[in-house]
Protein backbone atom coordinates (compact mmCIF):
# COMPACT_ATOMS: atom_id res chain seq x y z
CA UNK A 1 0.00 0.00 0.00
CA UNK A 2 1.45 3.31 -1.15
CA UNK A 3 1.61 6.74 0.39
CA UNK A 4 -0.94 8.11 -2.16
CA UNK A 5 -3.25 5.05 -1.91
CA UNK A 6 -3.31 5.91 2.09
CA UNK A 7 -3.42 9.40 1.29
CA UNK A 8 -6.58 8.78 -0.65
CA UNK A 9 -8.42 6.88 2.14
CA UNK A 10 -7.63 9.96 4.59
CA UNK A 11 -11.55 10.95 4.17
CA UNK A 12 -12.67 7.62 5.02
CA UNK A 13 -10.78 7.64 8.04
CA UNK A 14 -11.47 11.29 9.16
CA UNK A 15 -15.04 10.26 9.77
CA UNK A 16 -14.00 8.27 12.31
CA UNK A 17 -11.97 10.87 14.40
CA UNK A 18 -10.16 10.02 17.06
CA UNK A 19 -9.29 12.88 19.55
CA UNK A 20 -6.33 11.84 22.12
CA UNK A 21 -6.76 13.33 25.08
CA UNK A 22 -3.49 14.80 27.04
CA UNK A 23 -4.20 12.66 29.68
CA UNK A 24 -4.49 9.14 27.91
CA UNK A 25 -0.84 10.26 25.70
CA UNK A 26 0.78 11.35 28.82
CA UNK A 27 -0.19 8.11 30.69
CA UNK A 28 0.71 6.28 27.10
CA UNK A 29 4.10 8.08 27.58
CA UNK A 30 4.80 7.36 31.03
CA UNK A 31 4.06 3.57 30.53
CA UNK A 32 6.19 3.77 27.50
CA UNK A 33 9.00 5.40 29.74
CA UNK A 34 8.75 2.19 31.86
CA UNK A 35 8.67 -0.61 29.12
CA UNK A 36 12.08 1.19 28.00
CA UNK A 37 13.79 0.98 31.24
CA UNK A 38 12.40 -2.27 32.28
CA UNK A 39 13.44 -4.04 28.76
CA UNK A 40 15.71 -1.70 27.17
CA UNK A 41 17.75 -0.59 30.20
CA UNK A 42 17.83 2.77 28.12
CA UNK A 43 15.62 5.85 28.70
CA UNK A 44 13.38 7.17 25.95
CA UNK A 45 15.50 9.08 23.26
CA UNK A 46 16.20 9.98 19.69
CA UNK A 47 19.20 12.42 18.91
CA UNK A 48 21.75 9.40 19.75
CA UNK A 49 19.90 7.05 17.20
CA UNK A 50 19.86 10.29 14.66
CA UNK A 51 23.88 11.06 15.31
CA UNK A 52 24.30 7.29 15.13
CA UNK A 53 22.88 7.35 11.46
CA UNK A 54 24.47 10.47 10.43
CA UNK A 55 27.94 8.79 10.45
CA UNK A 56 26.93 5.97 8.10
CA UNK A 57 24.85 8.18 5.68
CA UNK A 58 28.27 10.58 6.03
CA UNK A 59 30.41 7.82 4.71
CA UNK A 60 29.57 7.79 1.12
CA UNK A 61 30.20 11.27 1.32
CA UNK A 62 33.02 11.85 3.51
CA UNK A 63 34.52 8.43 3.49
CA UNK A 64 35.12 5.96 5.92
CA UNK A 65 38.14 6.68 7.31
CA UNK A 66 37.26 10.34 7.80
CA UNK A 67 34.18 9.23 9.78
CA UNK A 68 35.98 5.63 11.68
CA UNK A 69 38.44 8.75 12.70
CA UNK A 70 36.12 11.17 13.54
CA UNK A 71 36.45 11.27 17.72
CA UNK A 72 32.51 11.80 17.94
CA UNK A 73 31.15 9.34 15.83
CA UNK A 74 33.95 7.28 16.93
CA UNK A 75 31.80 7.23 20.65
CA UNK A 76 29.13 6.54 19.33
CA UNK A 77 29.43 3.92 16.23
CA UNK A 78 25.88 2.48 14.40
CA UNK A 79 24.39 -0.26 15.89
CA UNK A 80 20.91 -1.29 15.02
CA UNK A 81 19.76 -1.30 18.48
CA UNK A 82 16.93 0.20 20.66
CA UNK A 83 17.21 3.78 19.79
CA UNK A 84 17.11 3.18 15.97
CA UNK A 85 14.22 1.20 16.36
CA UNK A 86 12.31 3.50 18.82
CA UNK A 87 13.45 6.45 16.43
CA UNK A 88 11.83 4.16 13.20
CA UNK A 89 8.40 3.13 16.03
CA UNK A 90 8.25 7.34 16.24
CA UNK A 91 7.87 8.02 12.66
CA UNK A 92 5.66 4.68 11.74
CA UNK A 93 3.67 5.74 15.42
CA UNK A 94 3.35 9.41 14.58
CA UNK A 95 1.87 8.44 11.15
CA UNK A 96 -0.82 5.34 12.31
CA UNK A 97 -1.81 8.52 14.47
CA UNK A 98 -2.44 10.95 12.15
CA UNK A 99 -3.86 8.65 9.60
CA UNK A 100 -6.09 7.27 12.83
CA UNK A 101 -7.44 10.82 14.16
CA UNK A 102 -8.13 11.47 10.43
CA UNK A 103 -5.65 14.38 10.59
CA UNK A 104 -3.39 13.14 7.90
CA UNK A 105 -2.45 15.30 4.92
CA UNK A 106 0.66 16.40 2.79
CA UNK A 107 1.57 20.19 3.17
CA UNK A 108 4.29 21.15 2.33
CA UNK A 109 4.21 24.32 3.40
CA UNK A 110 2.11 25.27 6.12
CA UNK A 111 -0.91 27.58 6.11
CA UNK A 112 0.67 29.83 8.80
CA UNK A 113 3.96 29.64 7.09
CA UNK A 114 2.53 30.70 4.28
CA UNK A 115 1.09 34.16 6.02
CA UNK A 116 3.52 35.02 7.71
CA UNK A 117 6.70 33.99 5.16
CA UNK A 118 5.14 33.10 1.52
CA UNK A 119 4.88 30.12 -0.14
CA UNK A 120 7.84 29.29 -1.23
CA UNK A 121 8.51 25.25 -0.77
CA UNK A 122 12.56 25.92 -1.42
CA UNK A 123 12.49 28.81 1.36
CA UNK A 124 10.21 26.57 3.62
CA UNK A 125 12.73 23.26 3.33
CA UNK A 126 16.17 25.53 3.44
CA UNK A 127 14.46 27.24 6.61
CA UNK A 128 13.12 23.66 8.18
CA UNK A 129 16.69 22.16 7.53
CA UNK A 130 18.36 24.75 8.94
CA UNK A 131 16.31 24.70 12.36
CA UNK A 132 16.83 21.33 12.51
CA UNK A 133 20.26 21.06 12.44
CA UNK A 134 20.65 23.85 14.74
CA UNK A 135 17.93 21.95 16.94
CA UNK A 136 19.83 18.92 16.42
CA UNK A 137 23.04 20.56 17.58
CA UNK A 138 21.85 21.94 21.07
CA UNK A 139 20.33 18.93 21.65
CA UNK A 140 24.03 16.99 21.53
CA UNK A 141 25.47 19.84 23.57
CA UNK A 142 22.85 19.63 25.81
CA UNK A 143 22.97 15.70 26.30
CA UNK A 144 19.92 14.79 25.40
CA UNK A 145 16.44 16.09 23.75
CA UNK A 146 13.09 16.49 24.36
CA UNK A 147 12.24 12.72 24.92
CA UNK A 148 15.19 12.06 26.39
CA UNK A 149 15.86 15.26 29.16
CA UNK A 150 12.12 16.03 28.92
CA UNK A 151 10.13 12.75 28.89
CA UNK A 152 12.66 10.44 30.73
CA UNK A 153 15.15 12.96 32.61
CA UNK A 154 11.64 15.03 33.61
CA UNK A 155 9.97 11.78 34.84
CA UNK A 156 13.71 10.83 37.14
CA UNK A 157 12.88 14.87 38.25
CA UNK A 158 16.86 15.48 37.15
CA UNK A 159 16.87 18.80 37.58
CA UNK A 160 18.97 19.29 34.43
CA UNK A 161 15.84 18.11 32.64
CA UNK A 162 13.89 20.15 34.17
CA UNK A 163 16.71 23.20 33.03
CA UNK A 164 16.84 21.86 29.59
CA UNK A 165 12.67 21.96 29.66
CA UNK A 166 12.62 25.55 30.98
CA UNK A 167 15.23 26.69 28.04
CA UNK A 168 13.57 24.84 25.53
CA UNK A 169 9.89 26.46 26.37
CA UNK A 170 11.22 29.87 26.65
CA UNK A 171 13.14 29.39 23.40
CA UNK A 172 10.12 28.16 21.31
CA UNK A 173 7.48 30.98 22.69
CA UNK A 174 10.51 33.60 21.89
CA UNK A 175 10.88 31.86 18.02
CA UNK A 176 7.29 31.69 17.39
CA UNK A 177 6.98 35.21 18.81
CA UNK A 178 9.47 36.80 15.86
CA UNK A 179 8.58 34.35 13.69
CA UNK A 180 4.89 34.83 13.65
CA UNK A 181 4.75 38.21 15.44
CA UNK A 182 2.64 39.72 12.33
CA UNK A 183 -0.41 37.17 13.58
CA UNK A 184 -3.22 38.26 16.10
Amino acid sequence: MSVSSIAQNVPQLAARRINWTPYLVGIGIGVLSWIAFAIAKDPLGVTTAYSRIAGEVAIPVLGAETVATNSYWKSMPFAFDYGVIFLGGLMLGAFVSALLSGTFKLEYVPDVWKQEMGSSVTKRFISAFLAGIAIMYGARMAGGCTSGHGISGGLQLAVSSWLFLAVMFATGLLTAKLTFRHLK
